[in-house]
């Protein structure tokens, strides 16, 4: 490198060979691959002339997987790019997704990835995870109103850890530790999600946060501007050197010695967050704001040059007028850092003094930092010296790689049951007791699921201090309006591994299915999805598969997909995670008093299954519980899904319903009971009538589009009414306190239903 000026170091790039180019990149922590630092040696000498240090940096951020998505990105237009849009407002846009919530109101969402920042520093990783999904949902001009958040971790039952990472453990108690005290603290409730366990997340942790906002459709905000002469304000939390290179870590695979550089990991602070909420807000109202975007990953660097190539403008930047956390920072570390809560806003300078007392009035601080001008450059200056001067389309789009993938192989061969000698009433207590299919009390109960009073159906449903599960939340975001959203998130994860297709539609059928069981009908997905090393063809089949199972779904089911994110590299050592599309869903019910809980209500009511049977074990908690390999999964029917929807819908509406369970993981056994662990009622049912399969398989198996429900002995001719043309399937009755399943008029399993309940709801009690 060639000091040049106190502010400008050009970077030696001309003339290198490749080898000195890789050194270079490895030595300035830039992640880039020699073909792409080829890439901008021919472009440098196209415009005669060294990079900066500044600039190398900026196009390191900006060519970041975390930024550009250039493994992806071929492959998410293929399928994504002629989605119909249907109720929403934006999709794919912006930094959130925007849908029609009713004629005046929009919802906003979106679900992104903190995995990389989590597995090296779990508390802090996960804090600012939910801090940056909040500012997306924020930036689009909306009160954010719920949080999401479904998490993965390794073995956390193991006890001996002679690895160089962090205990799992640890892990899982520190991830939801960040994800209590920022989302307390800022005051929002957490509402929805999931928490599984597997070993191929021993070293590589998931931590996908989502957020739902509310705005009118008059107050929405872009996150681009278009208009030269306004100035760029940066608002909230102060620039420091915390998050530096933090998408450069997150485009990477983790290593042994990947823990000790922490510096990456941003620092959350929901204190400040809280009242920069309210400043945006109220900013927003006073129709201030021409363009508002949040600076997460890339720091200003992404913010400055995405807001400008999406409105066709250029700007001109002075980073000596960014207020610091620290003194004597170089140009590049400023312009590249993700300090937490901070906001970039474009306004016109005559709004100026009526933003500044907005922030006045909460505290906020802020400085203007540039203005916005007509071409294709962004200049960059520090003390008065230009440290970068990039056309705008170079330095922001990235590469894009069209890699080769492959597909797996499909296998005859499918699992071996072991002849039905064991105890099964011993066996499910064990099951039930296992940490994969244990209740999640421990961790959902340190989460608010009723701060701002707008939780309708909250994560737990039941009787108090004696609940169970609920498929989805309802949060009820207009105070006047009886109108409410539904939402649910997770993933079949296991079944994705043995069959991306299939698997993926397993996904997106539960998470449909967990919407409707509410009385809600599915309106909108966002997609987070989590794979390993996408240089191996293997892992970009996975991606294909993936993406090509949520497009076909939603096609056919009339959803649009309005937000992603696609998290690569989930890879410690050579060994990739299991895949994880993690389907985050929200649908609207029309009135939240008519809302549908999992727990059953009282005795004497029957019991139906809606949908077809599948008596397939393949990839079910009961195989992996036994350690039972299964090399197929079951089949999902959309065409039955819709149908099903039709039906149920209506059966809501006339109050037929009393209580509804989808039927996914840990099967019909599980479903069955979670409905009486939630009021203590117990049940009678007789599996002869599903179907002739062995009984271990009509218990446990997960396939179908099956819902569990309760009805009422004087409304049960009008629910056969109602779903003629549906299979529907009554097995038994509700009844008090008890619980007995028979097949082919043989007692199988028989028991007080407080007795299946405790090995449920203790299960984490010894890991968190």
């Amino acid at each position: 490198m060639t000091e040049v000026s106190q502010s400008r170091i050009d970077v030696q790039i001309l003339g290198k060979s490749h080898q000195e180019l890789m050194e270079l990149s490895n030595s300035m922590s830039l992640g880039l691959s020699g073909e792409e630092m080829i890439m901008l040696q021919n472009y440098f000498e196209g415009i005669g002339r060294n990079p900066t240090d500044v600039e190398m940096q900026a196009m390191a951020q900006a060519w970041s997987e975390h930024c550009c998505y250039k493994s992806s990105k071929f492959y998410l237009r293929k399928y994504f790019g002629n989605l119909e849009k249907h109720d929403a407002i934006l999709a794919m846009e912006d930094d959130a997704g925007v849908v029609a919530f009713d004629d005046d109101y929009a919802y906003v969402l979106k679900m992104e990835s903190h995995n990389h920042p989590s597995a090296i520093e779990p508390y802090g990783g996960a804090a600012t995870g939910v801090g940056g999904i909040i500012r997306d949902v924020l930036c689009m001009g909306a009160q954010p109103v719920a949080l999401v958040d479904s998490i993965y971790f390794g073995e956390v039952w193991t006890e001996e850890w002679k690895e160089k990472t962090l205990h799992p453990r640890f892990i899982l108690n520190s991830v939801v530790g960040g994800i209590r005290d920022y989302g307390n603290r800022v005051g929002l409730p957490n509402v929805a999600g999931s928490v599984d366990f597997d070993r191929s997340f021993n070293h590589s942790p998931l931590v996908n946060a989502g957020c739902i906002g509310i705005v009118r459709k008059d107050g929405i905000i872009r996150s681009f501007v278009s208009k030269p002469g306004d100035i760029f304000v940066l608002a909230g939390g102060r620039t420091g050197r915390d998050g530096i290179h933090g998408v450069n870590f997150a485009s990477a695979n983790l290593q042994e010695k990947s823990g000790e550089n922490k510096s990456v990991v941003q620092l959350g602070n929901p204190i400040v967050k809280e009242p920069l909420i309210h400043a945006v807000l109220e900013a927003g109202d006073a129709r201030i704001l021409d363009g508002m975007k949040d600076l997460g990953g890339g720091g200003l660097s992404s913010s400055v040059g995405e807001m400008c190539l999406a409105g066709g403008v250029a700007a001109e930047i002075d980073l000596e007028k960014v207020l610091l956390k620290e003194p004597a920072m170089q140009p590049w570390e400023i312009w590249i850092s993700e300090s937490q809560e901070r906001m970039l806003m474009a306004i016109d300078p005559s709004k100026l003094p009526d933003l500044s007392k907005i922030f006045e009035k909460w505290g906020i601080e802020f400085s203007v930092i540039g203005k916005i001008v007509e071409g294709n450059n962004l200049v960059i200056r520090h003390n008065g010296c230009k440290v970068l001067d990039l056309d705008l389309d170079f330095l922001t789009s990235g590469p894009v790689y069209c890699r080769n993938y492959e597909l797996p192989e499909r296998k005859i061969v499918d699992y071996v049951l072991p002849a039905e000698n064991f105890n099964l009433k011993e066996m499910l207590l064990k099951f039930l007791a296992d940490p994969e299919n244990c209740s999640r009390f421990n961790i959902t109960r340190q989460y608010d699921h009723t701060v701002r009073g707008s939780t309708v159906i909250r994560p737990l449903s039941g009787q108090p201090n004696h609940e169970t599960h609920s498929d989805a939340a309802i949060i009820k975001p207009v105070e006047s309006s009886s109108r409410g959203l539904a939402i649910t998130a997770g993933s079949r994860y296991d079944m994705v591994a043995i069959d991306p297709l299939a698997g993926t539609l397993g996904t997106m059928t539960e998470a449909y299915l967990n919407i409707l069981a509410t009385g809600s009908l599915p309106n909108s997905v966002v997609d987070c999805i989590n794979l390993g090393n996408p240089e191996n063809p293997a892992i970009m089949g996975q991606l294909v598969q993936i993406s090509s199972a949520i497009s076909e779904f939603c096609r056919k089911l009339s959803l649009p997909v309005v937000a992603g994110n696609v998290s690569l590299y989930n890879q410690y050592s050579g060994s990739d995670i299991k895949p994880v599309p993690n389907i985050m869903m929200v649908g609207i019910i029309t009135d939240v008093d008519k809302a549908v809980s999992t727990d059953f209500k009282k005795a004497g009511s029957s019991i139906y299954i809606i949908g077809r049977e599948s008596s397939s074990l393949g990839g079910s908690r009961l195989l992996k519980f036994l350690g039972i390999t299964s090399w197929s999964v079951p089949w999902f029917d959309m065409d039955e899904l819709a149908s099903i929807s039709r039906h149920f819908i209506t059966a809501v509406d006339m109050d037929l319903i009393l209580a509804a369970h989808d039927i996914s993981s840990g099967g019909l056994i599980q479903a069955i009971l979670e409905m009486s662990f939630g009021s203590g009622m117990g049940f009678t049912i007789d599996l002869s009538e599903i179907s002739p399969a062995r009984t271990v398989e009509k218990l446990f198996a997960e396939g179908g589009e099956r819902i569990l429900v309760e009805v009422s002995g004087d409304k049960e001719e009008k629910f056969r009414q109602l779903f003629d043309g549906v299979q529907i399937t009554r097995i038994g009755s509700t009844v008090e306190n008890t619980m007995t399943v028979t097949d082919m008029e043989m007692t199988v399993l028989q028991g007080a239903v407080e007795e299946f309940r405790e090995a449920w709801v203790h299960g984490l009690d010894n890991y968190i």
